[in-house]
């Protein structure tokens, strides 16, 4: 198998269709996909059990949380990337899965990471525009000094390499296991396509500030306390300037 296409949920009836749709509408069939839910109490295990999805396995059982949960998901995992594609986020095309094989196949070795760029969407489907931060062309640990350059979801990680999520973070964990597994991946390969949807009404959005603060103490964890400030001072800086022509 070569991916595990892993979805989190908890009665996630609502805005989990578009994401089922999207993995069961891929050319490439060489994945599983692996729902790992924390006790829904509403449709969310139905409509996954009706998909047309040929290789899944659904998982649910109270958890603690959705970092919980995303390690339950790589423990299950047989693939040999793993892509976390959460309620509500999408495949762009069917040839999506596609993209992220030819590009394996294509690297003179077998990439720690392939991913891609990632375009926001409401809850209607409709493309709001693409992130604030875009994936570089060149990836490297170094790259997420400047924040979380790739989007969670726009990447497939190879299994091997990925740890588990450390459940101290509450909402920026995925940040934390990102810049972790590229300190151990010698190969990131950048696909040049839109590889993820993102549903811009996530938890890190509802609890944006929260995340913020996690994620200072991620970037001073991993990159040292004045590199992290000498990043923000950067950013601000930016802001300063593009506020000052605007004026």
């Amino acid at each position: 198998m070569l991916f595990s296409i892993i979805t989190i949920t908890y009665n996630a009836a609502e805005t989990l269709p578009p994401t089922l749709q999207s993995v069961a509408a891929q050319q490439f069939t060489d994945y599983e996909y692996l729902l790992i839910d924390g006790a829904s109490t509403d449709s969310t295990l139905a409509l996954v059990a009706e998909a047309p999805i040929k290789e899944k396995t659904i998982i649910s059982r109270p958890d603690k949380g959705l970092y919980d949960a995303m390690n339950r998901g790589l423990h299950a995992a047989k693939g040999r990337y793993v892509i976390f594609l959460n309620a509500g986020d999408s495949f762009p095309t069917p040839q999506t899965l596609q993209t992220y094989a030819d590009a394996i196949a294509a690297a003179p070795q077998e990439p720690g990471i392939v991913y891609g760029q990632t375009m926001l969407v409401n809850s209607e489907r409709q493309i709001i525009g693409p992130r604030h931060l875009t994936a570089p062309a060149e990836l490297t640990q170094r790259s997420f000094l400047d924040g979380m350059t790739v989007c969670h979801q726009a990447m497939a990680v190879r299994r091997d390499l990925a740890p588990d999520y450390d459940l101290r973070y509450r909402f920026s964990a995925d940040y934390d296991w990102a810049i972790k597994v590229l300190g151990k991946s010698q190969l990131n390969v950048y696909t040049g396509e839109v590889t993820a949807h993102y549903l811009s009404e996530g938890v890190t959005t509802r609890n944006h500030r929260a995340s913020l603060f996690e994620r200072l103490k991620i970037m001073s964890r991993h990159y040292g306390t004045m590199p992290t400030l000498g990043s923000h001072l950067k950013k601000i800086g930016k802001k300063l300037a593009k506020f000052a022509k605007k004026s």
